[in-house]
C-alpha cells in the first residue's frame, strides 16, 4: 500500500506533466483502436457477403486467392460430390468483372458481377426469394444491382437501362450486399445473362461450387469426404474456412493489410515513447530520494516496484479517455460511411488494447527504472 502511495504522489506532483502524459497514452489508444479499426472493417467488408451464401461448404480453387480473383475450374466437380452423404443440394457460382456503363456521365467502370441459376437458392437475402425474383432474374439483359455500389455507377432505380460491355442492360431489382475492398459495386444476374455479357464464357467453367448441407450434418466431415473424393485442382473451405482464407489474403498479401498492422506498431511505439519520457523525467528529478531510500536499506526491488506502478497507473488513466473517444469516432466513422465500412467495437479489441496499453507502459517503466536503480546515493550527495 505504500509502494502505491508513493508510485501515485509522485505522478501527481505534477499536475502539468501528469495531463501530458495522458494525453499521450490516450493519443496511442486512439490511434491503435482506429488501426484495428479500420482493419477489422477491412476483414468484414472483404468477407461479410459470405454470409449471404446459403451454403455450409464453398469449392475453389487452389489458384484462388479471394473471391474477387478467383480462377475457374470444371463445373463437374459439383457433380462429383452431389451424392455425397448429407449434401442436400449442390450451386454453381460464376464471378468476373464487367465493364458498368453510367447512363448519366457516359463513363464506364469495372463492376464485380455474379451469375447464377435463378433456380438455386443461391442467396439468403430477401431480394431474391420467391417466384417473381426469379422471374425477373431469368429475363434477358436483366440484372440485379446492388445498393452499395458507390454513386458513380449513376442511377440505381429499377427499371434503369444502360449498357453492360456494350450490351443493352436493364436494373430489374435491387439489394443490399456490398462490394468490400475489391470492388465498388456488383451485380447479380442469371447463368444465361452472365455468358451472354462476358462471350466466350462458358458454363461448364465455375468459379465457385456452393453445397447445401442437409440439417444436422457436419460440415466438417462432410468436406473431409469431398476431400479424398475430388482431385487436387480444388479445396474444399466451411464458411468459416473460407471467410478466414480470403482474411489472411487481405491481412498478409496486400499493402492495406500491411498498412494497418504497422499503424498498430507504430502508434505502440509512440506510446512508448511519450510514457518513457514523463517517467525518465520524473525519475531525474525525484533521484535525490530515491538514492536516500536506498542509502535507508531499500532494495532496488521496491523501488522498481514504484516505477511500474506509475507506468500502470498511467496507461490506465490514459486508457479510458482513448477509449472514449474511440467509441466516439467509430460511431461518426460508421454515420459518414453510411454503414458502408462497418467500423464498430467489441469486447475482444477493448481488452486487447487494453493489454496492449498495460504492456506498453509497463515497457517504458521497465527501461526507465534503471536510472533510479542505479542510484548511488554517494555520488549523489
Amino acid at each position: 500500500m505504500a509502494r502505491v502511495s508513493v508510485a501515485w504522489s509522485n505522478l501527481m506532483h505534477e499536475r502539468t506533466r501528469l495531463m501530458v502524459a495522458i494525453a499521450g497514452v490516450s493519443f496511442a489508444v486512439i490511434l491503435i483502436f482506429m488501426n484495428l479499426g479500420f482493419m477489422g472493417a477491412l476483414i468484414a467488408t472483404a468477407t461479410n457477403f459470405y454470409d449471404e451464401f446459403n451454403a455450409e461448404l464453398f469449392i475453389i480453387s487452389p489458384e484462388t486467392l479471394e473471391i474477387s480473383t478467383s480462377t475457374a475450374f470444371p463445373r463437374e466437380r459439383l457433380y462429383q460430390v452431389a451424392g455425397v452423404a448429407g449434401v442436400d443440394r449442390v450451386m454453381p457460382l460464376y464471378s468476373e468483372y464487367l465493364l458498368w456503363r453510367n447512363p448519366e456521365t457516359g463513363e464506364s467502370r469495372a463492376i464485380f458481377t455474379y451469375g447464377i441459376n435463378p433456380h438455386d437458392p443461391v442467396f439468403l437475402m430477401p431480394e431474391f426469394q420467391g417466384n417473381e425474383a426469379r422471374r425477373l432474374l431469368s429475363q434477358p439483359n436483366t440484372v440485379f444491382f446492388d445498393r452499395f455500389s458507390r454513386p458513380e455507377f449513376g442511377p440505381q432505380a429499377i427499371g434503369t437501362t444502360t449498357e453492360a460491355d456494350r450490351r443493352s442492360a436493364t436494373i430489374g431489382g435491387t439489394y443490399f450486399l456490398g462490394g468490400g475492398f475489391a470492388a465498388d459495386g456488383t451485380l447479380i444476374m442469371s447463368d444465361q445473362n452472365f455468358v451472354r455479357y462476358l462471350e466466350p464464357r462458358p458454363l461448364s467453367l465455375i468459379n465457385m461450387g456452393l453445397v447445401k448441407l442437409k440439417p444436422g450434418t457436419s460440415p466438417e466431415k462432410v468436406a473431409e469426404t469431398m476431400d479424398n473424393l475430388l482431385p487436387a485442382d480444388v479445396e474444399i473451405y466451411t464458411k468459416a474456412g473460407i471467410i478466414d482464407h480470403d482474411a489472411a489474403y487481405w491481412l498478409e498479401s496486400t499493402s492495406i493489410g500491411f498498412i494497418f498492422s504497422m499503424g498498430v506498431a507504430v502508434s505502440f511505439v509512440v506510446g512508448a515513447v511519450i510514457v518513457y519520457q514523463i517517467l525518465f523525467t520524473d525519475i531525474r528529478e525525484h533521484l535525490p530520494e530515491y538514492a536516500t531510500m536506498k542509502a535507508m536499506g531499500y532494495r532496488s526491488q521496491y523501488l522498481f516496484k514504484i516505477v511500474l506502478q506509475e507506468a500502470i497507473f498511467l496507461a490506465v488513466l490514459g486508457y479510458i479517455p482513448g477509449l472514449a473517444a474511440a467509441l466516439g469516432l467509430y460511431h461518426l466513422t460508421a454515420k459518414a460511411t453510411a454503414g458502408t465500412l462497418p467500423v464498430a467495437m467489441n469486447g475482444g479489441r477493448v481488452i486487447f488494447v487494453l493489454i496492449l496499453t498495460l504492456l506498453m507502459c509497463s515497457l517504458s517503466g521497465l527501461i526507465s527504472v534503471r536510472k533510479a536503480v542505479t542510484a548511488d546515493p554517494a555520488e549523489i550527495f
